[in-house]
């Protein structure tokens, strides 16, 4: 039986030279590797106790949805700026090279709300941390993160600190 491991590409040198990049589209393009993916993610969950997971765009779109619908929870989406037709809260954070905005609905989390965040990797840490005031500006509590991947010599989980986050699998470099 393949580990997750196994499904995940790797590129050297992308974008970069000494960065190896983990492509998550060879997860999503096999059956197996999705199922398990999925599954894993799923498990991650297990004895948590939530109300609705939110996923950041785009591939926390991919890994939430099915999560959601398979724990019979809803599902929120947390979008770059200027997606969502309805009045919106937003976040700004910093990226490698600029910053970027996201936005969710202003009624999309009910105070009280205990909410599970969702994403395929975590690198530096600031879309999730911006995901993370947006959802307790609105009045939800996050009790937990989770993620297919983690780039751990990034240092992202040090921006998250407080909140309890798993992933799948651990990277110790870049």
């Amino acid at each position: 039986m393949k580990k997750m491991e196994d499904y995940v590409r790797a590129i050297p040198d992308f974008p970069e030279p000494g960065i190896i990049f983990r492509d998550v589209t060879s997860v999503l393009q096999d059956p197996e590797g999705l199922k398990l993916a999925i599954d894993s993610m799923t498990g991650l969950l297990d004895g948590t106790e939530f109300d609705v997971i939110a996923g950041t765009e785009s591939r926390g779109f991919m890994f939430g949805v099915p999560i959601a619908y398979q724990l019979g929870k809803g599902f929120v989406p947390v979008r770059k700026k200027g997606k969502l037709p309805c009045e919106t809260v937003s976040a700004k954070y910093d990226l490698e090279y600029g910053s970027a905005e996201i936005e969710m609905h202003k009624d999309a989390i009910k105070p009280g709300q205990k909410v599970v965040l969702v994403d395929d990797l975590i690198a530096t840490g600031g879309t999730l941390a911006a995901s993370i005031q947006l959802i307790e500006q609105l009045g939800g509590e996050v009790v937990k993160v989770i993620l297919l991947m983690e780039l751990a010599g990034l240092k992202g989980r040090e921006k998250l600190a407080g909140y309890e986050v798993a992933s799948v699998i651990t990277y110790e470099g870049n």
